[in-house]
């Protein structure tokens, strides 16, 4: 069968259930049925890339251990990435308004001055840069005079939108919702291939450790974190997934420490043990 042919071959059941497995064995990603021309159509994409002329063929290469390199790229055409800055405003508002000043509070009455943050599922960059944004604006307008030690790690499962977020270069429409100040001080206007786009300063990419992390993986860091952002991610996982994951999460998490999650997502009916604060935030008792 040539690669022509691909869009016009049907993936079987058969196989569709082995790639779903795959995928939920190492990533924890749920495929259902309905995602069956989602996962054909992602496919088509490694075939082309690679050669490969039929889903079997391709199948038994990605199983393969030697080529795990591959395997990267397959997941990284499985996950979907939409986002922008400043994306669900309402919890960036909660954490310059509510979690910051709480937080700096406590840490200045211990003479503790180290502050970190965890978005997970970070996709292109743009949620933890508008976390540094939030973070050293507040800074700036309530503690001048301490200097803070304050980092971000931000980690994703795909390395192909890690080296998008690293390179820090985003497309006028991607920064519509950030506030003029913030752009203004935060961002670098350039012309890239005669085009109007926006890269970002130096001093947010001094605050921001781009990594790539399979949240079903070991976690290379021990923490604690002040506030984790897992947005937009467990949509991806089933109900089982999504309560072993929040659980490995929140026990990296700072007593009095936040957890955000999508405004599409619920903690309700997982055993997490975190207080509810308000629709998609949670605190650490």
């Amino acid at each position: 069968m040539g690669i022509s042919r691909l869009n016009s071959a049907q993936l079987s059941d058969e196989l569709f259930q082995k790639f779903s497995k795959l995928v939920y064995d190492t990533a924890g990603i749920y495929l259902h049925e309905g995602k069956k021309s989602l996962l054909q159509a992602r496919l088509n994409k490694r075939l082309r890339a690679t050669g490969i002329k039929s889903y079997e063929e391709y199948y038994k290469y990605l199983t393969n251990p030697s080529n795990f390199g591959e395997f990267i790229h397959f997941l990284d055409v499985i996950s979907t990435n939409l986002t922008y800055f400043f994306r669900e405003y309402q919890h960036f508002d909660f954490l310059e308004k509510v979690a910051l000043p709480e937080i700096t509070s406590k840490k200045l009455k211990d003479g503790d001055r180290r502050i970190r943050m965890w978005s997970a599922g970070c996709s292109t960059g743009e949620e933890p840069y508008s976390i540094a944004m939030c973070v050293l604006t507040f800074f700036e307008k309530n503690t001048q005079k301490v200097k803070w030690d304050f980092k971000i790690l931000a980690t994703d499962i795909s390395t192909r939108v890690l080296q998008t977020a690293i390179k820090g270069i985003y497309s006028e429409d991607r920064v519509k919702k950030v506030p003029p100040a913030m752009k203004n001080r935060f961002f670098i206007k350039i012309v890239q291939n005669g085009e109007k786009v926006y890269q970002v300063s130096e001093e947010l990419k001094k605050v921001v450790t781009f990594r790539r992390l399979n949240l079903k993986d070991r976690y290379p860091f021990k923490g604690p974190f002040e506030v984790i952002f897992c947005r937009n991610v467990m949509i991806y996982f089933d109900k089982p997934t999504q309560g072993e994951l929040i659980r490995r999460m929140t026990s990296y998490l700072a007593p009095g420490g936040y957890f955000f999650v999508g405004h599409s997502e619920s903690l309700a009916g997982l055993n997490h043990g975190l207080k509810y604060v308000m629709p998609a935030i949670y605190q650490k008792p």
